[in-house]
């Protein structure tokens, strides 16, 4: 992870370190997989401590998520693996923090571990900005309220992030929801993409989210020429859209 961080530096990048990924299932530990909620949550508080540990006061890194679109509970599907749901393309991007809240709310579980979890970090950096990557549900039902981002959650974190996906006709919903999210700190769209919509909806779509500070997106690995020739995924339409990032990064960072 240091060679990383001075990678990075070098390169002058800033990183959002985000932490606990379970997303692909061959190389989650038996261990880990098995452990009950308790247990679990000690184990990625002891993570975050040695993370931050390594991590203070580097300059290449920007914040620490604490964990990729976590969501409260729920019981497992038949054959969904017990803690991970979200299956796409063969990875899971979606993690339950609980398989059983008892009389908890969500905003009460949400709540118990950002705050065990943010204590881990600041034990060892004081200074570095903690954040949560959350599925903005306003999306998906306009009346949803947020819960990483409710007063007795939000509290704890520095900025919010939220992954916001416009769909095609749903320009104006995917603005909408992001007003939802305004509740006095920085808001930074952590991942969006033209994943359900065309190029010129997602250029709609970042003129007009105005109440968004940050924008962070997708890189596969591959230039906006070895896209163009071909190299997955998507070929062509991801160039396009790489070089309209390029292009109008300059336009859409606020001073």
């Amino acid at each position: 992870l240091r060679k990383m961080l001075d990678l990075a530096r070098d390169q002058r990048l800033y990183l959002d370190i985000t932490g606990l990924g379970c997303y692909r299932l061959s190389r989650v530990p038996a261990w880990y997989d098995g452990m009950e909620e308790s247990d679990r949550w000690e184990a990625q508080a002891a993570f975050w401590e040695a993370i931050s540990k390594t991590c203070a006061g580097h300059p290449a890194v920007f914040c620490y998520d604490l964990m990729n679109e976590p969501v409260i509970g729920g019981q497992p599907k038949p054959g969904e693996p017990k803690w991970l749901t979200g299956e796409l393309g063969g990875l899971h991007f979606v993690q339950r923090l609980t398989v059983d809240a008892g009389k908890r709310t969500a905003i009460d579980v949400a709540d118990a571990w950002v705050t065990k979890l943010t204590s881990a970090i600041r034990k060892q950096d004081r200074k570095t900005p903690i954040t949560v990557g959350a599925i903005p549900w306003a999306q998906i039902w306009p009346n949803a309220k947020p819960v990483f981002y409710s007063p007795q959650v939000g509290k704890h974190l520095d900025f919010v992030s939220i992954h916001v996906y416009p769909k095609t006709g749903e320009v104006a919903r995917a603005v909408a929801t992001i007003a939802v999210y305004d509740i006095g700190k920085p808001i930074v769209i952590e991942e969006t993409f033209p994943l359900s919509c065309s190029l010129d909806e997602f250029k709609d779509f970042v003129d007009k989210a105005q109440r968004a500070d940050g924008w962070i997106s997708h890189y596969f690995g591959h230039t906006i020429d070895e896209h163009r020739k071909g190299a997955e995924p998507a070929g062509a339409s991801v160039a396009a859209f790489l070089e309209y990032w390029r292009d109008h990064a300059t336009i859409i960072t606020k001073p």
